[in-house]
């Protein structure tokens, strides 16, 4: 691992202790590099702020599921390694999902499922998804994230494959035919 990630992988380690004993709204940069040994400098060479960095820590977790997703895993599968990622940082989860302003965990969440969710229609179709489509991936991620900080904040007592299972479960009937003519929806 390069110098610049440990050094990002320092601060979240910071931020991720300093979410336990207090709200994320007051945690500060001057806190955050004074846990960890660094400058302000240092930390704003990396991140534009404490939000970046939760959503840089939140991509690192999230990317090893798409990957699994990538290498022809199911969706359920894929929805299971996330959510044992996110069972293994409930702390940092509970504190991040709290937060629900600008810049947002749920925000960011968001954008990268639903990025990745057209990324995977127009790679195994060769066309972007089509409107329909389209609202009912929108509509689908929306809840899909809302059901998971639900899961997060009430102390996670569904198991991740439970969950997992759930999602796709409820996923439209449409979209969830899509995906399973791609041979990826579940095993």
């Amino acid at each position: 691992m390069e110098r610049q990630e440990r050094t990002k992988y320092r601060m979240a380690e910071s931020i991720k202790g300093l979410m336990a004993p207090m709200p994320l709204d007051k945690i500060t940069v001057k806190d955050i590099v004074a846990e960890c040994g660094l400058t302000r400098q240092t930390f704003y060479r990396n991140f534009m702020d404490k939000f970046d960095l939760i959503n840089w820590y939140f991509d690192k977790l999230l990317i090893k599921s798409f990957e699994y997703m990538g290498q022809g895993k199911t969706v359920q599968e894929g929805l299971q390694l996330k959510f044992s990622y996110i069972g293994e940082e409930k702390e940092f989860f509970r504190a991040a999902f709290r937060y629900d302003r600008q810049n947002s965990l749920r925000e960011h969440d968001f954008q990268l499922i639903f990025r990745f969710y057209q990324d995977l229609i127009q790679l195994k179709t060769g066309a972007p998804a089509s409107d329909d489509i389209r609202f009912l991936l929108e509509m689908y991620c929306h809840g899909s994230i809302s059901m998971t900080i639900e899961w997060v904040l009430s102390g996670m007592a569904a198991s991740p494959e439970d969950l997992a299972r759930l999602m796709v479960e409820a996923m439209p009937a449409k979209l969830a035919d899509l995906f399973a003519s791609f041979g990826i929806l579940t095993e």
